[in-house]
């Protein structure tokens, strides 16, 4: 894979980052002159990593960051890479079901992971229970 460009944010893991990191993202994105549609694809599956990093990873933590690299590829595609170093998940098969979730009271939907891979080519969930999670995403956009 070589990459043309690439991007690397470290966000503190507040909601309001959620939207800079979809317009970075974004941005980076409109390089390869996607068409809108890619575009709200990428935009929506960075949200939903994102916000998984805020709501799940720190959930008892105010101090959490979160590490996004971007990479445009000669082949086409955009790779985003999402990474916390919160809480981990115990058992990444069962939490890339649809509908699971840890947090059933606070009305989530437990469909992240099922979102990014609907609208991204790729998604790979690599965590450890007290060391992070990273969803690594990626789509052709030309």
């Amino acid at each position: 894979m070589t990459v043309i460009n690439q991007v690397r944010l470290v966000l503190p893991a507040k909601s309001v980052n959620e939207s800079y990191a979809r317009i970075a993202a974004a941005a980076l994105a409109a390089q390869f002159d996607p068409t809108v549609e890619q575009l709200a694809d990428v935009k929506t599956a960075v949200s939903e990593a994102v916000t998984n990093a805020i709501v799940h990873a720190y959930r008892d933590r105010k101090d959490g960051k979160i590490y996004i690299t971007m990479k445009l590829t000669q082949d086409g595609r955009i790779v985003i890479a999402v990474r916390d170093t919160g809480c981990g998940i115990a058992d990444v098969a069962q939490a890339r079901q649809p509908c699971f979730t840890t947090a059933p009271g606070e009305e989530r939907s437990g469909m992240g992971f099922s979102i990014m891979e609907t609208f991204m080519d790729t998604l790979r969930v690599s965590s450890r229970p007290g060391r992070g999670t990273t969803v690594t995403m990626s789509k052709r956009l030309r």
